[in-house]
This record gives C-alpha cells, sequence and structure tokens, in this order.
C-alpha cells in the first residue's frame, strides 16, 4: 500500500512538474514569437494624448474622440529595432477602436500610419493554461482525454472549413455532416472510452442531431425563411443560408452530445448500482432526469446564442430603433438557433433512453 501511494505521489509530482516547464516554455515563446508574424509589430513605449472632443449624436446620445500619439519599438521584419511614430484614434465607447497603453503590443495596419489589431495570443495561451490546469485537476486522465478531444475537433473544423474554401463546388453540408460524424465518435470515445454507454450515446447524438435539423430543414422550406435576415453574412461570397444550415448543425451537436451523454450515462449507473432494476423504473428514471436537464440546457442555449447580440441590440436601441425591427435584425438567427437546438435536446431525450434500455437489455441477456 505504502509502495502504490509512493508510486502514486511520484506520478502526480512529475506530472506538475512537467506542467509548469510546460507552461513557462510557452509562455517565453508566445512572447517572443514576433518573427512569425507577417505584419508588422509594434511594442508601445510611450504615449501622449493630442486631443480629446466631446460628440454629441441626433439621439443625444454622448461620446468623447480621442487622438493619441504612439511612440514603439518594432519587433519584426527588416526594420526591427527602430523606433516609430503613428497615430490612434478612438472613441471612448470603444466600440470599433482600441484605448492604447504603454506595454501594449499591436499590428499595424498595410499603410504603417494606423493601429490595426492589439495582438493577443499570449492572453489566450495563459487562459487556455488555465482551463487545462482546471480540466486536469477536476478530470484527472478523462480531463486529459477531454482537453486532447477539444484540440482534435479544433484541427478537424479548422481543416474542414479549408477544404470547403479551397474546393468551393464541394457540398458544405456534406463536409459539415462529415465533419460531427468525426466529432461525436471521436470527443465520446476519448472522453468516456470503448464501452456500451458510449455507443449509446454516440448513436443518440447522431440520431438527435440529424432529426432536428431534418425538423428545421422542413419548418424553414414551409415557411420560405420567412422572418429570417442574412445582413450579418452580407459580407461573405458564398450562399448564406447553407452557411446557416451548416451553423445550425454544429451548433445543436453540442447541446444533444451534453444531454446523450448525461442521460446514458445515468442510465447505465442506475442498471450498474442495481442489476435487478427493472426496466420501467429505469425508463421512469431516465425521463425524469430528461425533464430536469431539458429546461436548463434550454435556457443555456437560448443565453449562449443570445449575448452574443447584446452590443448590436445597445447600439440599435441607443439610435432610437424600433424594437420590432431591433430584433428582427439581431435575433432572428440566433433564436432560429436556440429553438433547433431546444428540439434536438426534446428529441434526445426519448432516443437515449430507449437506447439505453436496448443496450442494457443486451447486457442482460449475456448474463
Amino acid at each position: 500500500m505504502k509502495t502504490w501511494l509512493k508510486k502514486r505521489t511520484k506520478a502526480q509530482i512529475i506530472t506538475v512538474c512537467l506542467l509548469l516547464t510546460g507552461f513557462i516554455a510557452s509562455m517565453i515563446f508566445i512572447n517572443n514569437n514576433y518573427e512569425l508574424y507577417d505584419r508588422t509589430i509594434v511594442h508601445i513605449t510611450d504615449i501622449q494624448e493630442i486631443s480629446r472632443e466631446t460628440q454629441t449624436d441626433t439621439h443625444g446620445n454622448e461620446d468623447e474622440r480621442v487622438i493619441q500619439q504612439i511612440e514603439g519599438e518594432i519587433k519584426n521584419g527588416p526594420d526591427r529595432g527602430e523606433i516609430t511614430t503613428f497615430h490612434n484614434e478612438y472613441t471612448q465607447s470603444l466600440a470599433i477602436d482600441y484605448e492604447l497603453s504603454a506595454g501594449d503590443e499591436i499590428f499595424l495596419a498595410q499603410d504603417g500610419e494606423a493601429t490595426g489589431d492589439i495582438k493577443r495570443d499570449k492572453y489566450f495561451v495563459f487562459v487556455a493554461w488555465i482551463f487545462l490546469m482546471i480540466l486536469l485537476a477536476v478530470g484527472k486522465s478523462r480531463g486529459a482525454l477531454s482537453a486532447l478531444s477539444l484540440l482534435v475537433n479544433a484541427v478537424i473544423l479548422s481543416f474542414a472549413l479549408d477544404i470547403y474554401i479551397q474546393n468551393p463546388s464541394i457540398s458544405l453540408s456534406l463536409i459539415t455532416l462529415i465533419s460531427i460524424i468525426i466529432f461525436t465518435i471521436l470527443s465520446l470515445l476519448m472522453a468516456t472510452g470503448f464501452n456500451e454507454k458510449t455507443y449509446t450515446a454516440i448513436l443518440t447524438t447522431l440520431l438527435g442531431t440529424g432529426l432536428s435539423l431534418v425538423i428545421a430543414y422542413a419548418a424553414l422550406q414551409f415557411t420560405g425563411e420567412q422572418g429570417l435576415r442574412y445582413e450579418e453574412m452580407a459580407f461573405l461570397t458564398r450562399n448564406p443560408q447553407t452557411i446557416f444550415m451548416a451553423g445550425l448543425l454544429i451548433g445543436s451537436l453540442g447541446a444533444v452530445m451534453d444531454v446523450a451523454i448525461t442521460l446514458s450515462a445515468s442510465m447505465f449507473e442506475m442498471y450498474e448500482k442495481n442489476n435487478h432494476i427493472s426496466l420501467a423504473t429505469l425508463k421512469k428514471a431516465g425521463y425524469e432526469i430528461g425533464k430536469d436537464i431539458m429546461g436548463t440546457m434550454t435556457n443555456i442555449l437560448f443565453f449562449a446564442y443570445v449575448s452574443g447580440s447584446i452590443p448590436m441590440l445597445l447600439i440599435y436601441f441607443k439610435n432610437a430603433a424600433p424594437f420590432g425591427f431591433t430584433v428582427s435584425m439581431n435575433l432572428s438567427l440566433e433564436l432560429t438557433r436556440a429553438l433547433v437546438g431546444g428540439i434536438g435536446i426534446v428529441l434526445t431525450i426519448p432516443i437515449a433512453i430507449y437506447l439505453s434500455i436496448f443496450f442494457i437489455r443486451r447486457k442482460q441477456a449475456r448474463l
């Protein structure tokens, strides 16, 4: 027993040391990776405020327009090490621009006289490490597999989108369909292993997502897509309806997968704890669990989609836009995504219950 504890403690110490080493090394790298970027990066050393002017629009909204003189050191390219100066203009509301401070690192615009985006990769990596450490602390080996599956899925999604961009003749729906099948299988197998619970969750996820998409497609065709505003996709050079349907498919996948694994895991756990439990009792318990998670998951979808539109809603309301017009312009697509995800969640509950019972019966028959 003491030997096992010593080995376990030693393994934990080694894991912590590796994580700390990886964290320190990645932060050093990310803070010195300027040459990896084609765009000119400037490290700001000094800022002087040139002017500050109060502005008022026709609706009485007040804002301040500020012009800064920026001095900084170029960190990459042929002019590396040189000192450059330029102006940065921003409004106090910071709607579409940035208030810069000494120590910030920014990308210059192509003309070299204006600011582009702030270099944020170091913040992203830092937050990613915090997420990984919390995931490992709580989930241990399963947490590591979850993090790995997330990384793999991100790579697959990036690869799938790159295929579509390079080959626009290939159907985006087909690419998305193949991608979500891979997402589902890899994510659930890596998270919960090879067992009946995982197989149930995989089948449930694919069936629930597919059915919700079929219902959404039928509804959109029946209504002629009335009420959907694709203006926010005006910058696309592809069919916005196709892009929207692909987004619906991927968006509903996450919620459906969550419900599928929750229900299948719960039902198999109940069976493992009591092999003599009747299937009727198991079914009833599954529906009770489904009712409990149905409302919360639907609300999560609603808030997740609507939250991204809050800035635009505020802009419309501050400029006296009518309520109906504002909601139609900014929430029609988000509410549709939330509704389709909600349909997927509701459909997933009975599918997960009956598929779980099917696999449990198979286990009982083998006993």
